[in-house]
C-alpha cells in the first residue's frame, strides 16, 4: 500500500460545553464529548466520511497517518481537529505535523471563516448553506420539550434525513478546504511562518495557570457590590431597574439633566456640571459600569480541569499585519494595575474580606479591575519572568526611515518623549523634564502622529484632556513633521510605490520594502521575507476626492468590504508587522533555549520559569536582532513576579 503523504480532514462533534465561551481545550474535556463524523481526503483524493456515532471505524491506515508525525495533516482551524482527536484517542497529537488552511488564508488577507475564505477564493461552489442549523441540531444540547419527549440531545435516529444532510455537509467542508488550498498554491506560506504557527500552538497547548480562589471570590465580591450599589440607586431614584439606560436617562431628564448617552465618557462629562443631588447617582452609575466581572467569568469558563486556561491566543488574528489576537479571556485587552499594594488587595479578595475592600480602597469594582492581571499565576515552584521591548514601533519606524536623531536617542538615553520635544521646540534636552508642558507635547505627538495623524489623531489620543488647547494642535502637527522629515518621506515614498505597483502591475522597492502585483494581489515584502497581502487592489477616489489604493478585506464593520488606504496607513501596517516579526524571532530564541512561554501580550512575553532563571538572561536573548534587522537598536526590559502584573 502506498504510504499516505498528506491527509485533509474535518470533524463534527458533540459536547455539552459551549465552544464559543470555553474554547476547544475545555470543550473536548467534557465527559459527554464525542466525535460524530470524520470527513477526510487522502493526498487530495475523493472525500470520504466515517459515521463514528453509528459504529463506523476510521480505516487503520488513516488512523496511522493521524498518529504519524511524518504525515502532514490539514484542516481549517486545525487546532480544533488536533485537540479533539487527541482527546478522542487518548494520545496527545503535537502540532509539528499539522497545517492550518485558516492560518494560510489569513496570511493572504482572507477571512478567518471557512465560508468567508471559500467565497472570496471562489471555492464555494457546493457549500451547503444549512450547516449552522445542522450543527445546532446535532452538535449542541437541545432544550427538553413535550414534543421531543424531554430529551436534551438529538441523535441520528431522531431525524435520519437531516443526519444524511449532515454527512453531506461534512464531506463538502473537506471539499471546500481542498479547493481553498488549491486556490492558494501560488502563494505558499514561508516555512518560517509555519514554525511560528507550531510554536504558537505549543504555547496555547501549555496554557497558563489561574488562581481560581481569586477568580471565584472576585465574582462573589462583584455580585455583592453590584447588589449594594443597585439597592442604593433604587433608594435614590425609586426606579424599578436603575441599570436600564432608558429609565435612567428619563429620570435624569425629569430632574433637569438631559443627556443623549450614559457611556463612560458621557457620565464623566456630566459629573463636571451636575448639581450636588445628582452627583451620587452618577457616581454610583459610574461604579456599576466599572464592574470587571466579565473577565473573571471568562476565566472560569475557559479554565481546564488542571487549573490552566488554554487557547488564549489566535495566530494571525490580525490578518493585515499578522499580529496575534486574544481569545476567550482577551489577554490583549487587560486593565492596567496601579495599586501599590496589589499583594494585600489580592489577599483580601481571596480571603473573602469584601467589607475591608470598601474601607481601605476607593471602590471595590476598581480594585477588582486592577486585580484581573494577578489572576494569572505561575505553577508551584516557579515564578513569572515578564519581559518586553521598549517603544518597539518607534524604534522600528526610526530604523526603517533612517531618522538619525531618533536612532541616536535609542542608542543612548532612550527618552524619546523628551528628545522629541527638544527636537521640535529647539530647547536643550535637560529643560524637558517629567511633568513639564513640553514633555506632554512631545509625548502626545509621538503617540498620535507617527502614521500620518493630524488634529483628529491628537484629539483621539486625549490631547485636549492633557491640557493642550485647540489652537496648539495644528502647529504641533507641523512641528512634529518638520522634526521628522525622513519619516514623512517614508510615508510618501511608500504611497508612491504602492500606487505605481497597482497601476503598472510592476515591482518597486523603497526603504528595504519590496512591492509587487501578482495574480490580483498587492504583495508587500518585509525585511524578514514575510509578505503582507492585499486582495484585489485597484485605484479609486477616496472620501476626499483624492486618488488612492483600495483593496478587499475585513473592515471596521467586521464584514468583507472594500477598504481605502494611503502611504502612512501602509507604513503603520509595515511597522506593526515588522514589530510582530521581531517578537516571533525573540520567542523562537527563548523556546530554543528551553524557556517556557505561557503567554504573550502585544510586545511582551510571560515565562513560567524555575527560581534560578535570571531576568538578565531572558532579556539578553530578547535583545538579539535577526540578520535582516542589522542596525536596529532593540533593548528589552523585564522583571520577575509571583503573579502577572504591570511593573
Amino acid at each position: 500500500m502506498t504510504k499516505i503523504k498528506q491527509l485533509s480532514c474535518d470533524i463534527e462533534t458533540f459536547s455539552s460545553v459551549e465552544l464559543g465561551k470555553s474554547g476547544v481545550y475545555k470543550y473536548a474535556e467534557a465527559p459527554d464529548f464525542e466525535i460524530l463524523l470524520f470527513g477526510y481526503s487522502v493526498d487530495g483524493g475523493p472525500v470520504k466520511v466515517v459515521d463514528l456515532i453509528n459504529g463506523e471505524k476510521i480505516p487503520q491506515e488513516v488512523l496511522d497517518a493521524i498518529l504519524d508525525d511524518h504525515v502532514i495533516k490539514w484542516a481549517f482551524n486545525a487546532q480544533f481537529e488536533r485537540i479533539c482527536l487527541s482527546r478522542y484517542y487518548g494520545v496527545w497529537l503535537e502540532p509539528d505535523s499539522w497545517r492550518c488552511t485558516m492560518v494560510w488564508s489569513a496570511y493572504l488577507g482572507l477571512p478567518l471563516s471557512l465560508e468567508g475564505a471559500a467565497i472570496v477564493t471562489g471555492a464555494d461552489k457546493k457549500k451547503l448553506t444549512e450547516g449552522k442549523e445542522l450543527i445546532r441540531y446535532f452538535s449542541v444540547p437541545c432544550k427538553p420539550t413535550q414534543s421531543n419527549g424531554g430529551r436534551t440531545r438529538n441523535l441520528p435516529e431522531h431525524d435520519p434525513d437531516r443526519w444524511d444532510r449532515y454527512k453531506t455537509y461534512n464531506i463538502r467542508d473537506v471539499e471546500a478546504e481542498l479547493s481553498i488550498q488549491s486556490k492558494l498554491q501560488k502563494f505558499p506560506m514561508p516555512a518560517q511562518e509555519w514554525q511560528n504557527y507550531i510554536l504558537d500552538q505549543q504555547i496555547n497547548d501549555r496554557g497558563i495557570q489561574l488562581d481560581l480562589e481569586l477568580v471565584r471570590n472576585a465574582i462573589r465580591c462583584d455580585e455583592q457590590t453590584k447588589e449594594e450599589l443597585t439597592s442604593r440607586l433604587k433608594e435614590l431614584t425609586k426606579l424599578e431597574n436603575p441599570n436600564s439606560v432608558a429609565q435612567m436617562k428619563s429620570w435624569l431628564s425629569e430632574n433637569g439633566l438631559e443627556t443623549e448617552s450614559l457611556d463612560k465618557a458621557s457620565v464623566k462629562a456630566l459629573l463636571e456640571t451636575a448639581p450636588a443631588h445628582l452627583r451620587e447617582v452618577l457616581e454610583l452609575r459610574q461604579l456599576l459600569a466599572k464592574s470587571s466581572v466579565e473577565k473573571y467569568t471568562a476565566m472560569e469558563n475557559a479554565v481546564c480541569r488542571d487549573g490552566r486556561a488554554r487557547g488564549l491566543l489566535q495566530f494571525y488574528g490580525a490578518n493585515r499585519t499578522g499580529r496575534f489576537a486574544g481569545r476567550l479571556i482577551q489577554v490583549q485587552n487587560l486593565p492596567q494595575n496601579h495599586l501599590l499594594d496589589l499583594e494585600q488587595a489580592r489577599k483580601l479578595v481571596i480571603g473573602g474580606h469584601f467589607d475591608a475592600l470598601d474601607v481601605l480602597y476607593e471602590s471595590a469594582p476598581g480594585v477588582l479591575s486592577e486585580l484581573i492581571r494577578t489572576a494569572f499565576v505561575p505553577k508551584e515552584g516557579h515564578k513569572f519572568i515578564v519581559a518586553d521591548f521598549s517603544a518597539i514601533e518607534a524604534r522600528v519606524i526610526a530604523w526603517l526611515s533612517g531618522e538619525a536623531w531618533r536612532n541616536e536617542v535609542f542608542a543612548t538615553h532612550g527618552k524619546i518623549y523628551e528628545a522629541s520635544a527638544s527636537q521640535m521646540f529647539k530647547v536643550p534636552l535637560e529643560e524637558v523634564t517629567k511633568g513639564s508642558p513640553l514633555r506632554q507635547k512631545g509625548k502626545i505627538a509621538e503617540l498620535a502622529l507617527g502614521y500620518g495623524g493630524s488634529v483628529g489623531a491628537l484629539k483621539a489620543m486625549g490631547a485636549l484632556e492633557m491640557g493642550l488647547t485647540e489652537g496648539e494642535l495644528k502647529p504641533l502637527v507641523y512641528t512634529w513633521r518638520n522634526s521628522n522629515p525622513n519619516i514623512v518621506k517614508l510615508w510618501w515614498e511608500v504611497d508612491r510605490s504602492v500606487k505605481a505597483t497597482v497601476k503598472e502591475r510592476s515591482r518597486k522597492e523603497t526603504h528595504r520594502i519590496r512591492f509587487r502585483y501578482r495574480s490580483g494581489m498587492l504583495l508587500i515584502e518585509l525585511p524578514s521575507g514575510r509578505q503582507l497581502t492585499y486582495v484585489k487592489p485597484r485605484m479609486d477616489l477616496n472620501s476626499f476626492g483624492n486618488e488612492s489604493v483600495t483593496y478587499e478585506g475585513v473592515g471596521a464593520t467586521k464584514k468583507w468590504e472594500r477598504i481605502d488606504s494611503y502611504g502612512p496607513k501602509f507604513v503603520e501596517n509595515i511597522v506593526q508587522a515588522i514589530s510582530r516579526d521581531l517578537l516571533c524571532f525573540a520567542m523562537r530564541n527563548l523556546d530554543e533555549a528551553g524557556y517556557k512561554i505561557v503567554m504573550h501580550v502585544h510586545d511582551e512575553v510571560v515565562l513560567g520559569a524555575p527560581h534560578q532563571v535570571s531576568v538578565q538572561d531572558v532579556c539578553a536573548l530578547m535583545c538579539q536582532t535577526p540578520t535582516w534587522a542589522q542596525g536596529l537598536i532593540l533593548p528589552a526590559d523585564g522583571f520577575e513576579c509571583n503573579f502577572y502584573k504591570k511593573d
